[in-house]
């Protein structure tokens, strides 16, 4: 195995980028190298590293230690650093040896699997670029990714995914072979192979020849891309360095506390998708940064609720890493417990919870936790917390957009405190971070060490738009000058769209996006997320509400229900959740699929949405700013469907409104 090189040439990196011709912070071309964005002083001027420099160098001093677990059967499988490390040459050996070309991409369509997570690494090592793959993309959609990013190789899971590919292989002018990770291929194709023959190809590839390849690689450099959903046209390929990797990784590390192999080796779940960028930095950079061992859940766990539990309780995590949909996913599975509970334990459940909102908000003004908090902890949140499988969970991370303050009293109630965090995959995931010792209700944190925030425009309130800066930013967006320009300013900051403000304890508070603010009729500002999540909160059968009225006399709102899933392709079906058919039947509504209640079909239903709105008009005085119209749509907003994002599940307002147009304007008649 090869050595960590003890120190980086060219430390200075303003003095390489101008040596090798980079003009500026950012670039549009697979191949270009920007300037690293370092603070005069440290923090944030730490020596610069490669992916390789990063993985090698853990393989090297944890070699023996767990790296990653997969279940077979009933049984958990386990690979060490030293193991993982030489798969990762291993396959990069054959990367080359199939002829992936330098800053060429290799497409990986799949859910996370140590296969997933080997080809990632492999490809870059090869001096490939990786390119993730929403796993539920459609054919067209993964021609325009691999067309664009000159994949010369595509990594797929299984046969459903195979077939995709070869329906668009013949438009595909730079792929060169196709493997296949999961299950025995159908059919032996030419340049199709299975993971294990895949493995064997590069035996002829000498370590000497993958060292070059490794050792001509710089930080500054682009190893891998992003594809974000944009709000028109295709996706947008985010253009990410091996220093946006190594450096945000580190940065996160210094705010939150993660324990380091080899004494207190941190123990992880890994379920949100590879694609998405921050489930990167939490799932693949951070653990190999500290040594930590990453246990995989079912490709379900993101759509079946106990398939996640039942892998948390299996693996007990030491740290865990939500999205609001999940912590929501959980906060209804104790709302649960809690009705299906004897009255004696709803009972003790509803004193605890009393108990520990109180004194988790209190916190600060007290030094010591009171008694009563101490015998709640003992008969309810400790077995709720080894219900959950977070028994040994230490920090309880929350990333994305849509997290209420609701939620977050929920959870302090059980005496779990949610930490959110605030990022984008244009600066590699998070930006700003919360912990135990600083956190506040409504806050995305604080901006994470060597990074720097600014609003600028802003109002009388200390109210403007939100800027960022630092290593952590994206080189660009490939092939698309005129959107790299545009979304950074010529000092290197980043616009990122979003409103917000910072107190004077420096804690970061976003209040939506520039875009999504509502003029009123008679030019009033109007921010619909925190209304969307009370109507969320007043009405608990709602999934996603929508707030419009740009320009109007009163606000609307669009509504869907929670309803089930298709586990294979994400589609929303026409079927209630059971938890929205429970709710249903305690007020005597025989509702069971979602037409039962659309178009007005239940009065009952409709009576305590009416209700759940009228509790939100009656903060209002102004009739500008009151929702006196609504309407339940007969499909819920998904990925798959393109109302939300892709990488941040976001709510995509511009493209709702598109596809709504005609019931928007029925409103408004």
């Amino acid at each position: 195995m090869r050595k960590f090189r003890e120190s980086t040439p060219n430390v200075h990196m303003d003095n390489l980028c101008l040596t090798c011709g980079t003009t500026g912070f950012f670039t549009s071309h697979l191949n270009g190298e920007v300037i690293l964005r370092k603070n005069k002083k440290d923090p944030g001027n730490e020596p610069p590293l490669t992916i390789h420099e990063l993985v090698v160098d853990t393989a090297t001093k944890y070699s023996n230690l767990t790296a990653l677990g997969i279940r077979k059967m009933k049984e958990w499988e386990t690979i060490t650093y030293i193991e993982y490390y030489e798969l990762c040459r291993k396959a990069a050996k054959s990367f080359l040896k199939l002829g992936l070309e330098r800053f060429h991409g290799v497409g990986i369509l799949g859910n996370n699997s140590i296969e997933w997570l080997i080809a990632h690494i492999a490809s870059i090592f090869a001096g490939g670029i990786s390119v993730g793959i929403f796993p539920q993309n459609s054919a067209q959609t993964c021609r325009f990714i691999a067309d664009n990013s000159e994949a010369n190789i595509i990594i797929v899971e299984n046969d459903w995914h195979l077939q995709k590919i070869l329906k668009i292989q013949d438009h595909l002018h730079h792929l060169k072979a196709i493997v296949q990770y999961k299950d025995k291929l159908r059919k032996k194709l030419p340049n199709t192979y299975s993971w294990e023959e895949f493995l064997t190809l590069g035996v002829t590839v000498s370590d000497e020849m993958l060292d070059r390849v490794i050792d001509s690689q710089k930080p500054n450099q682009c190893c891998m891309l992003s594809y974000t959903s944009g709000t028109t046209g295709p996706p947008k390929a985010v253009m990410i360095s091996h220093d946006n990797i190594t450096w945000t990784a580190a940065a996160v590390l210094q705010s939150l506390p993660y324990t380091h192999a080899p004494e207190n080796q941190e123990i992880l779940v890994s379920y949100l998708p590879f694609y998405l960028i921050t489930a990167q930095i939490f799932e693949i950079w951070i653990p190999i940064t500290i040594g930590a061992s990453i246990f995989f859940a079912d490709p379900d766990a993101m759509k079946v609720q106990e398939s996640l539990i039942k892998t948390l309780r299996e693996v007990r995590p030491t740290s865990f890493c939500g999205i609001p949909e999940v912590w929501q996913v959980i906060q209804d599975k104790l709302n649960f417990d809690h009705i299906s509970a004897t009255s004696i334990k709803k009972n003790m459940i509803v004193w605890a919870r009393k108990v520990g909102l109180k004194a988790n908000l209190n916190r600060d003004n007290e030094a010591h936790y009171p008694l009563s908090f101490r015998v709640a902890k003992k008969l309810i949140y400790d077995r709720v917390h080894r219900d959950l499988g977070l028994d040994r969970c230490l920090q309880f991370l929350s990333s994305g957009s849509g997290l209420s303050k609701e939620t977050q009293e929920f959870f302090l109630s059980y005496d779990i405190t949610l930490l959110p965090m605030y990022g984008m995959t244009e600066c590699t995931g998070p930006h700003t971070i919360s912990t135990e010792k600083e956190f506040k209700l409504l806050s995305s944190g604080k901006t994470i060490i060597g990074a720097n925030s600014a609003f600028r425009h802003a109002d009388q309130d200390g109210m403007g738009e939100f800027y960022i800066w630092g290593r952590h930013l994206t080189m660009g967006y490939l092939n698309n000058e005129y959107k790299t320009k545009k979304i950074f300013d010529p000092k290197g900051w980043l616009h990122t769209g979003d409103m917000g403000l910072m107190d004077s304890e420096g804690f970061i508070h976003i209040t939506g996006r520039t875009e999504e603010v509502i003029i009123t009729y008679e030019g009033e500002k109007i921010f619909p997320v925190p209304i969307e999540n009370m109507l969320k909160k007043n009405i608990p059968i709602i999934h996603h509400a929508m707030i419009v009225g740009n320009q109007a006399k009163f606000l609307s709102v669009l509504l869907t229900l929670k309803c089930e899933i298709n586990v294979e392709t994400g589609e929303p079906r026409g079927m209630l959740t059971q938890e929205v058919i429970n709710f249903c039947r305690s007020h005597n509504s025989k509702a069971f699929k979602v037409t039962d209640i659309t178009e007005n079909q239940d009065p009952i239903i409709d009576k305590i949405i009416q209700r759940g709105i009228d509790e939100i008009n009656k903060q209002t005085n102004f009739e500008s700013h009151k929702i006196l119209k609504w309407k339940v749509l007969e499909k819920d907003f998904s990925i798959i469907g393109g109302e939300l994002g892709r990488s941040t599940s976001k709510l995509r307002r511009s493209h709702v409104t598109r596809m709504y147009q005609t019931t928007i304007s029925s409103l408004y008649i």
